[in-house]
């Protein structure tokens, strides 16, 4: 009776070990199943997002549309990877769909101001008030667009500094896009003394500033009296260039003005002061008036 019940005990534990082996060893034929379902469905996703953006670039599609067509795709294909992957070891997908609708939501509340910069990236990409290479300033900053991401958007400001703003603050902000116009002015004055010809200032630096390279002939170059001060008239001096040549002109119409009217012998504009001294009389009679 003995030998029957270490059989049975055997013959159970044998069982049991069995059936361990076998769920190890189907569990981990599934583990790396999964492995290599990742591995594999990331190839085709790096591969699937490189021919759109290579069928794109084929239409001369926009870089910013690129970029963000790009990071659509594959956010939306790694969820769908991970439901499969998920479905694969038998975990009802319809379950984990209410899973993420439900954490979607309570992100939704904790992550309102991402979702409000990811909404503002699609209008910034449909509206398209600017694009990637134009100089703007966005969001209280003045730079280069660098990229237009799906929550922030980088500019390349001109000390080189990339700076990244959510998309939100600059859809819901002015947005001034220079690049835009095929010209913009320049916009510096010229402080005359008061003794000093202007009608002579205002022809000499019109004929000056015309000449410095980049400078459009049309619209002409303008200088006019713009203010008095005590000194004497301030004269505006507004060349026109495009964009890309906007700080060289600016240097540049600086440098003439200076050096044009001091080479033309204009009087240099310095600020003047009337002192008047009281006379003996006049001093006696204060001090009679304080005395009393």
């Amino acid at each position: 009776m003995a030998n029957n019940l270490v059989e049975t005990t055997v013959s159970t534990a044998s069982k049991y070990q069995d059936l361990v082996l076998q769920y190890a060893t189907d569990f981990g034929i599934k583990i790396l199943a999964a492995i290599a379902f990742w591995v594999v469905g990331r190839w085709l996703i790096h591969m699937a997002v490189r021919m759109v953006q290579g069928s794109l670039e084929k239409q001369k599609v926009d870089p910013t549309v690129l970029r963000y067509v790009g990071s659509v795709i594959t956010v939306t294909l790694n969820i769908l990877l991970v439901i499969g992957i998920l479905g694969y070891f038998g975990i009802q997908t319809t379950t984990f769909a209410a899973l993420i609708a439900a954490g979607g939501i309570a992100i939704g509340m904790a992550w309102s101001g991402l979702l409000a910069n990811f909404a503002a990236g699609a209008f910034i990409i449909v509206l398209r008030p600017f694009k990637v290479g134009d100089f703007v300033t966005a969001g209280g900053i003045t730079g280069t667009v660098k990229e237009i991401g799906l929550f922030a958007t980088a500019l390349n400001t001109p000390d080189n500094v990339v700076t990244l703003i959510g998309n939100n603050k600059i859809f819901s902000d002015t947005i001034q896009n220079y690049s835009l116009n095929p010209f913009r002015r320049v916009d510096l004055k010229a402080q005359l003394a008061g003794s000093a010809d202007h009608r002579a200032a205002i022809a000499l630096l019109k004929e000056k500033v015309a000449a410095i390279p980049n400078v459009l002939a049309a619209p002409a170059v303008d200088v006019e009296i713009l203010e008095f001060n005590l000194v004497g008239p301030v004269l505006a001096v507004r060349p026109y260039c495009h964009n890309d040549h906007y700080w060289q002109v600016y240097f540049d119409t600086n440098k003439v003005i200076k050096e044009a009217l001091a080479e033309a012998g204009f009087p240099v504009p310095t600020p003047s002061q009337v002192l008047s001294l009281a006379t003996p009389s006049v001093l006696e009679t204060l001090a009679s008036k304080f005395k009393s």
